[in-house]
């Protein structure tokens, strides 16, 4: 029986993605739930299991190719298995390169393999494809980017890019270079464009000292970590739980719009801002008021991985009520996050930095870190802005306001 292989329903929000990776050929045997093919869509790679086991008879779509949701790509003769005795009789012909062409054939990559050499001056001459008929995958310029990293010596054409760089300083060239954006880069660029023009977007700030929660992590960690599996307990649990408890207080910074009406959500669900190589993404933390501390960390850090990866799921990102984003740990003393549509406000963290503070009419150093709320002011007022965040400092300065719900 013939089955057809089909890409995976895509959410509204993304329309198209692109065919990186076969990781089976015409006439391979397939084991059921084996990895068949990656998709690679403006928010992350989507791997495509084989839903039977059998033989791969025809690909429909090859790789460096647009597809669409639900899309027929491949086809699977079910419960055709090969053995030694009988072996595989379907051929797939490929014609050998002439003379005149053998030189344009030597480099065949995928448009996202290209992007990313460009975007990390690798020389796609000097990297191997693993892909159908040694097409260069993403993944094979990214190997090369991970090799000439850990080298210590750097490559050939590292060498020669640095030549040229030196040769052009030497004669005043300006060079410059022009590369396509990412489908990621090229959604957030258009995300942070809507954000910006249909909404209201107003900004309030406060600042935190951070000496309790930190007396606390220093007090609790080795227990914490012995009682919860060596989860570490950072920061960004303390601020989802008092986001949480804020959030209930303030219901409106947890709703959306929605044409001419207000979406009051009944959840909690928090978006935490991963930054990568790709840019910026937003997994999802669900009900996070019903989550431990331990199992907020162990969440985030699962995404983070994932994230790094290229192996989040688009359900791992939809959704989300509010979001928290922490330019802190680049450096950034300061700054106004762009909302999350049709989120209606985000709470940014920053930079820890001790500061000169007046406690008890004496003046302290203490480590302090400033927090931005930016908010859609359409639904949310300055007044409910402005106590929402003083709740969430009140929390992060006394911890034990989080647990007892104060």
């Amino acid at each position: 029986m013939t089955i057809q292989i089909s890409v995976p329903a895509f959410p509204e929000s993304i329309s198209e993605g692109e065919l990186t990776k076969w990781y089976k050929n015409v006439g391979d045997y397939v084991e059921r739930d084996a990895l068949l093919v990656d998709v690679e869509t403006e928010k992350t790679t989507l791997e495509i299991p084989c839903p039977v086991a059998g033989i791969l008879v025809k690909i429909l779509k090859e790789e460096g190719t647009t597809v669409e949701g639900k899309e027929v790509i491949a086809e699977i003769e079910e419960g055709i298995r090969p053995t030694v005795d009988q072996p595989q009789e379907l051929v797939v012909e490929v014609p050998m390169p002439s003379e005149d062409d053998s030189a344009e054939r030597e480099i065949v990559a995928s448009p996202s393999a290209r992007r990313l050499a460009l975007e990390s001056g690798i020389n796609l001459s000097a990297v191997g494809g693993t892909g159908r008929g040694g097409l260069i995958t993403r993944d094979d310029v990214a190997a090369a980017v991970r090799l000439r990293s850990a080298s210590v010596d750097q490559p050939i054409q590292q060498e020669e890019h640095e030549g040229r760089e030196d040769s052009s300083a030497d004669t005043g060239e300006r060079v410059e270079r022009r590369v396509p954006m990412t489908r990621l880069r090229a959604t957030i660029a258009n995300r942070l464009v809507e954000a910006q023009h249909n909404a209201a977007m107003l900004t309030t700030f406060n600042e935190v000292d951070m000496d309790p929660i930190m007396r606390m992590r220093r007090q609790y960690q080795e227990e914490f970590q012995r009682a919860h599996n060596g989860t570490r307990l950072g920061f960004m649990s303390f601020f989802v739980r008092a986001s949480v408890e804020a959030l209930k207080r303030f219901p409106l910074v947890n709703a959306s719009i929605d044409g001419s009406e207000i979406v009051y959500h009944g959840f909690y669900d928090i978006g935490v801002a991963v930054s990568t190589d790709r840019g910026l993404v937003v997994p999802v933390v669900r009900d996070a008021d019903a989550l431990g501390m331990a199992q907020i960390e162990d969440q985030i850090i699962a995404y983070s991985e994932k994230a790094r990866d290229g192996k989040l799921a688009i359900e791992d990102m939809q959704g989300g009520t509010f979001t928290i984003s922490n330019g802190g740990v680049f450096g950034s003393l300061l700054s106004t996050p762009i909302l999350n549509p049709p989120q209606t406000a985000i709470l940014g963290m920053h930079k820890i930095e001790e500061r000169p503070v007046v406690v008890d009419g004496e003046i302290v150093a203490r480590p302090m870190m400033y927090l931005a709320l930016s908010y859609d002011h359409r639904l949310i007022d300055g007044r409910e802005a402005v106590r929402f965040l003083v709740a969430i400092k009140g929390m992060v300065e006394d911890p034990a306001r989080i647990l007892l719900e104060l």
